[in-house]
């Protein structure tokens, strides 16, 4: 019976359109109500409503829900806070542009990018992560990679007809009505001639009562702007196709580069270049393979203890740099690996990977940390057996020379 009577209370007030906000509802038919902003639960909704507490210090619950309050996250090293934690919002820090404050991680994060048929709802900043929201009716977005809203939809003027329609991933594709392309022949009529109508909705070229031009007269205005037409539209076509062959023309010169490098990098790492022989590199250093040897440490040696306590962050950008582009260019042994090597959670690398250079901010985000020595990036490199980085590291003075 009892069971009964709070069936026909929640009925009741369904009915009466008071709508409970939370959904939930106590043993006796009472809404269970919502922690506010600022507040976590104390005991859950059940026999009794819920009860709330404030968040205490170091904590914080930004929206209204039965949730708890969530510890307060911390700015990493050397990026700047924006707002201090308070009991509604999280930590603030002020990441360069391009990233965002990650803090389930405690980190700055690339960020994201909205997809074609996507557009951006909040840009990516102090409040998180860029947010896309598929394209509503009226709206496209045809870019790949897309930091913009969605835009309006182009509308047909009354001169030309619509061939395609709008969709979320791009826009409308209109025509004008008097192109000569549009027109179709017809079957033979009844006396003998052919007529010539337009597809639906196309104007017709020439008015009733209009006698056709006989064979050898000058062509008219309207037949020249045809021709015209027809001609600017196979110069884009011609373009199109030169500028798809020069793309692939790239991409080809270009994985043929990345070949020769890694053939280089691979050489060099098994000693199979004859003594004496050169190594060069993209940035226009030759270093000569005595170098080479004299440079690494013999076995059963140590290396020098003030060589290895020196900050990564110190080393000369041109060297950073050149890391960077080997790590980048490693293969199945690159900066993802060297990541995991230095202590990296996969997700975090996931992040890192979103970005157009996660290589610069794998080594970024390590040199903010403590301790990020040359020595352990050496040992790092070593474990994903990369002694072409480790050269770049402990690359000397002498038996340098620039071109």
């Amino acid at each position: 019976m009892r069971e009964f009577v709070i069936c026909a209370l929640l009925l009741l007030k369904v009915t009466l359109g008071d709508a409970c906000a939370s959904g939930q509802f106590t043993e006796s038919g009472q809404c269970c109500s919502l922690c506010p902003a600022g507040f976590g639960v104390a005991v859950q909704c059940g026999k009794e409503d819920t009860k709330c507490v404030p968040c205490p210090q170091g904590t914080f619950s930004s929206s209204e829900d039965f949730g708890h309050c969530t510890p307060c996250a911390k700015c990493p090293r050397s990026v700047p806070m924006l707002a201090a934690c308070s009991p509604t919002q999280d930590t603030q820090c002020e990441c360069d542009n391009g990233f965002f404050f990650f803090s389930a991680h405690s980190l700055c994060a690339p960020c994201s990018k909205c997809l074609p048929g996507h557009g951006v709802i909040r840009e990516c900043g102090p409040q998180g992560n860029t947010q896309c929201q598929l394209c509503g009716l009226g709206t496209f977005s045809e870019e790949l990679r897309t930091t913009k809203p969605c835009q309006t939809c182009t509308q047909c003027s009354d001169s030309e007809v619509e061939i395609r329609a709008c969709m979320p991933n791009s826009d409308t594709l209109c025509m004008d009505k008097k192109l000569h392309i549009l027109s179709r022949p017809a079957l033979d009529g009844p006396d003998g001639t052919r007529d010539a109508p337009r597809w639906p909705g196309v104007e017709e070229v020439t008015k009733e009562g209009d006698a056709s031009p006989a064979p050898g007269t000058p062509k008219g205005p309207q037949e020249e702007g045809g021709s015209n037409n027809i001609l600017a539209y196979v110069s884009i076509l011609a373009a199109v196709v030169l500028g798809l062959l020069l793309y692939v023309a790239y991409k080809c010169w270009r994985s043929c580069k990345q070949k020769r490098a890694l053939s280089k990098a691979r050489a060099a790492e098994l000693g199979t270049a004859p003594e004496g022989e050169k190594l060069q590199s993209d940035s226009g250093v030759f270093l000569d393979s005595h170098s080479l040897q004299d440079n690494q440490p013999s076995k059963g040696t140590k290396r020098d203890s003030k060589q290895d306590n020196r900050l990564y962050i110190n080393l000369p950008p041109h060297r950073q740099e050149e890391m960077e582009r080997l790590l980048q260019e490693g293969g199945g042994r690159g900066w993802r690996q060297l990541g995991a090597a230095l202590g990296y959670e996969p997700e975090q690398l996931d992040l890192f990977g979103r970005g157009e250079a996660p290589a610069h901010t794998l080594l970024s985000n390590w040199a903010q940390k403590e301790g990020s020595t040359l020595g352990l990036l050496c040992s790092a490199l070593a474990r994903i057996e990369r002694p072409d980085v480790v050269t770049v590291l402990n690359c000397p003075t002498q038996g340098v020379s620039v071109v």
